[in-house]
């Protein structure tokens, strides 16, 4: 019986888009006895506080089945990213033995989806000419910078587009751009090896 990495998330959008995203970078790393759980969601506001994340641990655990791992992800917002990270993952290590990763999407997650814009031209409504900004992590309003590369009358929609831009983004073009991305896959590489066995069979 295979084991699983669950996702922590904070939005609706996430919920549905995340485990795309994760089960694609499985199947890059040609991971097959790992599976990706159904997100335990927990409003960002609430995650951040003293308490909040070590019961969602704790809730994870009684609430999915066969737990190898926790993936915890949230937008940094206007806090600082890696502040941000070390005192989750710290609160984490306290909270549960089980492997944990954090990652803190710079500002917000669609910015990786800046840093792959030329791979949405032409499909998913984007504009045949759209391109990466030069710092895609650096833009305030990710959403909206979409939405100004997309045909006339389109518009950016996170919980229709955000699955739909998770499925089909350019993972390399992400990686290269978007250094919060790059931990992302990073992160998940780890976890793999964490609840792997050296024979490849799942602890």
């Amino acid at each position: 019986m295979s084991v699983s990495i669950v996702p922590i998330v904070e939005g609706k959008s996430e919920v549905d888009s995340v485990p795309v995203l994760l089960r694609r970078l499985l199947l890059d790393m040609g991971v097959g006895n790992i599976t990706i759980a159904h997100p335990f969601r927990v409003k960002r506001n609430l995650v951040v506080k003293e308490g909040e994340l070590e019961r969602a641990l704790k809730q994870v655990v009684r609430s999915r089945d066969n737990v190898g791992a926790v993936l915890v992800l949230l937008d940094a917002d206007d806090d600082h990213p890696a502040q941000l990270r070390e005192d989750l993952l710290d609160r984490s290590r306290k909270a549960t033995d089980l492997p944990v990763a954090v990652v803190i999407a710079t500002r917000e997650l669609e910015a990786w989806f800046l840093g792959a814009k030329e791979g949405f031209r032409g499909r998913h409504r984007v504009r045949p000419d759209a391109e990466a900004p030069a710092d895609p992590e650096a833009v305030r309003g990710a959403k909206e910078r979409l939405s100004g590369n997309m045909v006339p009358g389109a518009r950016y929609l996170e919980v229709v587009d955000q699955p739909a831009f998770a499925a089909d983004m350019d993972i390399k073009l992400a990686t290269a751009r978007c250094p919060s991305f790059a931990q992302l896959v990073e992160s998940i590489r780890n976890l793999v090896s964490r609840i792997t066995e050296p024979t490849g069979n799942p602890l």
